[in-house]
């Protein structure tokens, strides 16, 4: 009998077959996908998931131990509902080799390969949105095509290994970049040129990359989660805690079917550019400003920082210059959607660390604020919130807080940033210019724009003259 109190599936999960895999087996996709899979499995049991880890092997290792169930803890206000979820059938690690993945993707019952990798598990240019045939993983994956590193290279290799057979498949991205299907498309043909053009000729013909926006806020497990789910009589090592909100927009284009979601609450539309714009924007960017801004302020957790009366104004003022860059969104009024963001980041209930959302800003920023930016330079309006900003993020980028301790800087690109703030020694008009200068980051025309560089120095000066509780004052 289950605990009492705790949702399970309403299936069989030993009775379901894969017929998706999926890229990035971390917390988002298993507190996201896996939840709408979940709940269509009982009228469809085609459609479970293998789910492959490419960086590490330790939520592999845990959920292999417990028949890749886990539990979903959702807090909120009013409590914590737990939920069961029985779509994962199969965990594989990527890192100890790729071939059962490449195998799983040629599997005549996939129809279906997913993502969930971030920004920067792309290996692209985050400015031009190409692929960074530089980066080193790419670079090894074109020598050892049978052996890859990179989500990129493991998914062509299953897509090489299955156009022998003809089979259509749908690779859906869940990660948050622009026009993400589209996105994903061209790296994929970019590499496959390099490797085989028949294969890109084959990609072009017989897969689908729908586009896709996700919505939920996902934090890292915590020993607190462990024990919630033991407290509940769950002996679950690998539980994801998330927010009771959840959204998944879908572009309709899928070449070999596909789970019907929509009875689980995903919406299918014919455009999801207004959808997703809305959310990197408003939701997405608001976080990566909290976060810099929150952290050198001292705040942990985006429910503190969002709760701080200084930042929360800058919030305000930060979506007063990026909502007139949103297309029109059906059905959402924009007013509610913001209101509705604020109190989903004051959720005392789901502890959601700054440091996390400040991860990888080299691959965040250009899609959340420098796109917005440069809009509103087209169109001859202010970007003084935006540029608050990004001079937050480029005093976090380098290294240091406002008390002159060390900050732990995750990003591919940071060893950059350190020798920019070591040969500038502190300066802001130095360290705004190298930092300005990394041209995958920037590209070309906002260093050259002394209407944005302009702004940013000037508030990166005062967040290093006065700190940033001051320079909100």
């Amino acid at each position: 009998m289950p605990p009492a109190g705790v949702r399970t599936p309403g299936y069989n999960p030993r009775a379901v077959g894969v017929g998706i895999v999926h890229l990035g087996l971390g917390n988002f996709h298993r507190a996201h996908q896996a939840v709408y899979t979940d709940a269509v499995l009982a009228d469809d049991a085609a459609w479970g998931i293998c789910g492959v880890s490419l960086r590490t092997r330790g939520v592999v290792d845990a959920l292999a131990a417990q028949d890749c169930r886990y539990t979903v803890l959702e807090r909120g206000p009013d409590g914590t509902q737990a939920r069961v979820i029985g779509s994962l059938r199969e965990a594989l690690a990527g890192v100890d080799g790729a071939a059962q993945a490449i195998r799983r993707i040629a599997a005549p019952a996939t129809r279906i390969v997913s993502l969930t990798v971030t920004e920067k598990g792309y290996c692209h240019l985050p400015a031009s949105g190409s692929l960074d045939r530089a980066h080193p993983d790419i670079v090894h994956d074109l020598a050892h095509p049978g052996a890859p590193r990179s989500a990129p290279g493991v998914l062509l290799a299953g897509l090489a290994a299955r156009m022998p057979s003809g089979r259509p498949v749908t690779v859906l991205c869940c990660d948050n970049l622009p026009r993400n299907g589209a996105l994903v498309r061209g790296l994929l043909l970019e590499l496959a040129e390099l490797r085989d053009p028949a294969l890109a000729r084959w990609i072009e013909t017989c897969v689908a990359f729908p586009a896709s926006m996700v919505d939920r806020i996902v934090p890292a497990t915590t020993p607190a989660d462990i024990a919630t789910a033991r407290e509940l009589g769950l002996d679950d090592a690998a539980p994801v805690s998330t927010e009771p909100f959840s959204q998944w927009v879908i572009e309709e284009r899928f070449a070999g079917g596909r789970p019907a979601w929509e009875a689980a609450g995903a919406q299918f539309v014919a455009d999801v550019a207004p959808f997703e714009l809305m959310k990197l924007r408003l939701l997405n960017g608001a976080h990566s400003a909290m976060a810099y801004l929150g952290c050198l302020a001292g705040h942990e957790f985006i429910y503190q920082a969002s709760s701080d009366p200084g930042l929360a104004r800058m919030v305000e003022r930060l979506w007063n210059e990026l909502e007139p860059t949103l297309p029109a969104t059906p059905g959402i009024d924009i007013a509610a959607y913001r209101r509705d963001l604020m109190r989903r980041f004051r959720n005392t209930a789901l502890p959601h660390r700054t440091r996390q959302i400040a991860m990888d800003g080299s691959q965040k920023l250009p899609q959340r604020l420098l796109a917005p930016a440069r809009e509103r330079l087209a169109a001859r309006q202010s970007i003084d919130a935006i540029a608050l900003a990004v001079a937050a993020w480029m005093r976090y980028a380098s290294g240091r807080d406002e008390h002159g301790h060390a900050v732990e800087v995750r990003d591919p690109l940071s060893a950059r940033f350190a020798a920019v703030a070591a040969a500038t020694g502190g300066r802001a008009r130095d360290l705004c210019a190298g930092l300005l200068a990394i041209e995958p980051v920037f590209g070309r025309d906002l260093p050259a724009d002394p209407r944005f560089a302009g702004p940013v120095q000037r508030h990166l000066e005062r967040l290093l003259a006065v700190g940033v509780r001051a320079a909100l004052d």
